[in-house]
């Protein structure tokens, strides 16, 4: 995962929660007024475009050439789903050599890069902190409500090509889990019925436990939802809290993710977490539903 847009009419919060309680380092403001975020040697990984409604705006994959990109645009046509090739200032937007982009069967819009620009050894965290696990495994991962799980899961990996982590079933919730590098999973899907997409959370892998900790303190400090509780999860083993952010999509803030590897075997768990994660604000909307 290369990088990830949202919109939001809550955009200038962003400013106080991506660098003051995420560490993120703000950046120079985008054409639309964007707030733009670094958090690693990636020019930009995190863009919240000022908008009527909160929404995933796009998601950004990393290939390893053009070669590459196009390759699986040609599998992504042969799904039935038209291609765009970007131009070379929409690429320049993205901080990217260039993409080509496309709407997935769920309506999220889906960018295939390559050549991502870096700034090596000049990352500068909005607060002091340890710093964020990203290099090969990506910026961290997305979970996408989607309107038909079997179709999409069909989609993510016979089109785009992940490969199957593994499933939770926890009553009457089914997610899949997705990976394509050493990340447990970089996508994972749910459905909560048809006709309904969103998105439920992202995470962000930091690299030492007492930034998790520290977060949360921050966010009791300064008015920003804790949604859940520290916990540990059954399948990464992530421990993380979960960070309601000013645009409703939740923000999971976890360190120590297992690696996964060619020798993975998927495997199937009847619940989310293996502690922890308790539900702390029931009143908040449950994630960012959207209306397509």
């Amino acid at each position: 995962m290369a990088y990830l847009g949202l919109g939001t009419p809550a955009a200038a919060e962003w400013a106080a929660f991506g660098a003051g309680i995420l560490g993120l380092q703000a950046i120079e403001r985008g054409e639309d007024g964007a707030l733009r975020f670094r958090m690693d040697d990636a020019e930009c990984r995190l863009w919240v475009h000022p908008g009527e409604r909160n929404d995933i705006a796009y998601i950004g994959w990393t290939l390893a050439d053009e070669d590459a990109a196009a390759a699986l645009g040609k599998r992504i046509e042969a799904a039935g789903l038209p291609l765009t090739r970007a131009t070379p200032g929409e690429a320049r937007a993205r901080c990217v050599a260039g993409y080509y982009w496309f709407t997935d069967p769920a309506g999220f819009r889906q960018e295939l890069t390559w050549g991502q620009f870096l700034s090596p050894a000049t990352f500068q965290p909005g607060r002091p902190m340890s710093g964020f696990r990203t290099g090969d495994q990506g910026m961290g991962h997305i979970v996408l409500l989607v309107p038909d799980l079997a179709v999409c899961d069909r989609f993510y990996r016979e089109a785009m090509g992940f490969n199957i982590s593994d499933r939770i079933v926890d009553g009457s919730r089914e997610l899949l889990f997705y990976h394509c590098n050493g990340r447990h999973h970089s996508l994972a899907i749910g459905s909560p019925g048809p006709g309904i997409s969103g998105a439920h959370h992202l995470m962000l892998e930091v690299n030492a436990l007492d930034d998790v900790g520290i977060a949360v303190d921050l966010c009791g400090e300064r008015g920003f939802p804790v949604s859940k509780s520290i916990g540990c999860h059954t399948n990464d083993r992530m421990v993380s809290a979960y960070l309601f952010s000013p645009s409703v999509l939740r923000i999971e803030y976890g360190v120590g993710g297992v690696a996964i590897d060619d020798l993975w075997e998927p495997k199937s768990y009847s619940r989310t977490s293996i502690w922890g994660h308790h539900e702390l604000r029931p009143d908040l909307p449950p994630a960012m539903i959207v209306e397509r």
